[in-house]
């Protein structure tokens, strides 16, 4: 039992790979035993380019954080993003055949089966059918249909849809390191269960994930997903700029953005100056404060105007659609300098960096309530439900064999276990998924 409580995170990003170990702790908080970084070698904007690099990264990761907390590692919970994601809106509805029985969660099982049926572009598949709302006989905005009568059961989806290929080649990266895939996770939804709080998502929020290669977008409202995005843009772009902007190699151009990178050129003087060592020899170069957060600057604007274009495309322009709890940025690139107060500027929209330590234990150091980390937390959370669930749903089959052989009665026996099966279907959607994944992935083998 000790042993099931534990979970592992895995972040495979563009920029680094990380391997995260956690447990809940006796207050229900989460407990970080180990965290494993390494560089991530074959990963171009969120997707596998070099299955032999990524392997080895994930590797060294993984070796990191055994050696750190003393344990094994043996099956991770893995985030998937990169910028083949995209998201769609769709309606679908079944006619039910009996109309005097309630609808049940098969009922909505049946319609949502039917949405995974769609047809999609070659090489694509459907990751999560999340509902928004539902209709029962042209009745709208019912949050939970299930125990009403009704013909016609009516919903309104998100469809998130990923490139089978590019989900295959990271499963077949965890399957060659060693490691059993636990489950697959949505990246944005994962740094948002770590950084976002109930009260955010009821009152409307964007969370803004920026990270090395993509920038992901999630918006929630009234508790539900309503929309996501991928951008192929990240904080590797902005050091590419300034690779190129100030003639120095990439190394350096991290460093700079680092340490006097800023998203805000006026606030840096005309003399303030910073030199670079020369190459081999070469002389050192000069370069103003003041040009670096010009080139920084209009590389984030960009960044940061495509976001905005997405929100706008959600519509939170409408009065219904708002978004009252505005923005909240995560992710290693949300640490630029002034970043906020740029996003506020474009934005109009009260905006806060997200820190990953509402759910984290007390005694947490701060490397893990960073920002960057936002991702890998969320994971390892998830995978810690996902567990409790599991037994949850264990103890209700026991208590049901229990019932069945103290009660002969059947009626008795059908009715007890109702509610933990509910429990059980509602938060499997997705999880069913990640099975159908993992049977294919043994399959090819």
């Amino acid at each position: 039992m000790e042993e099931n409580k534990i979970a592992v995170g895995l972040d495979i990003g563009t920029t680094k790979i990380v391997a995260m170990i956690g447990r809940a702790n006796e207050y229900g908080k989460l407990e970080i035993l180990g965290i494993g970084k390494s560089k991530s070698l074959g990963v171009h904007r969120g997707v596998v380019n070099n299955i032999t690099q990524t392997i080895q990264s994930i590797q060294q990761a993984v070796q990191e954080a055994e050696a750190v907390s003393g344990m094994k590692i043996e099956n991770v919970v893995v985030g998937i993003a990169g910028q083949h994601i995209r998201s769609l809106h769709h309606s679908d509805y079944i006619t039910r055949p009996n109309s005097d029985q309630v609808i049940d969660e098969d009922d909505i099982d049946t319609l949502i089966n039917q949405v995974y049926k769609l047809v999609m572009l070659p090489g694509e598949e459907i990751i999560h059918v999340l509902p928004q709302d539902y209709k029962v006989d042209g009745q709208a905005e019912i949050k939970e249909p299930i125990g009403m009568y009704g013909g016609r059961l009516e919903a309104n989806f998100h469809v998130v849809v990923g490139q089978v290929s590019s989900i295959r080649n990271i499963g077949r990266c965890v399957k060659s390191s060693g490691l059993d895939l636990a489950g697959i996770t949505l990246e944005p939804l994962a740094s948002a269960d770590a950084v976002l709080s109930q009260e955010e998502k009821e009152a409307g929020v964007a969370l803004i994930d920026i990270g090395g290669g993509t920038t992901d977008l999630a918006i929630f409202k009234d508790g539900i997903i309503r929309h996501t995005a991928v951008i192929p843009f990240g904080g590797n772009v902005i050091t590419e700029d300034i690779k190129e902007g100030c003639s120095i190699i990439e190394k350096q151009a991290e460093l700079l953005k680092i340490k006097f990178g800023s998203a805000w050129p006026g606030e840096n003087k005309d003399n303030e100056i910073v030199s670079i060592p020369g190459l081999r020899g070469r002389e050192p170069k000069e370069i103003t404060l003041k040009n670096l957060s010009k080139i920084i600057h209009a590389r984030v604007v960009e960044i940061i105007e495509q976001v905005y274009l997405e929100i706008k495309n959600y519509g939170h322009e409408e009065q219904k659609k708002k978004l009252i709890a505005g923005i909240v940025l995560t992710g290693g690139g949300s640490q630029l300098k002034h970043l906020k107060q740029l996003v506020e500027y474009i934005t109009g929209m009260d905006t806060r960096i997200g820190y990953p330590n509402e759910y984290l234990a007390g005694d947490s150091d701060k490397e893990t309530t960073s920002p960057l980390y936002a991702t890998a937390v969320g994971l390892v959370m998830n995978a810690l439900e996902k567990q409790r669930r599991e037994i949850v749903v264990q103890e209700a089959s026991q208590l049901q064999a229990k019932e069945q052989e103290a009660e002969s009665d059947e009626d008795v026996v059908t009715e007890t276990p109702a509610r933990p099966e509910i429990n059980k279907e509602r938060k499997s959607i997705f999880e069913k998924w990640a099975d159908k994944l993992k049977d294919f992935l043994d399959n090819a083998e």
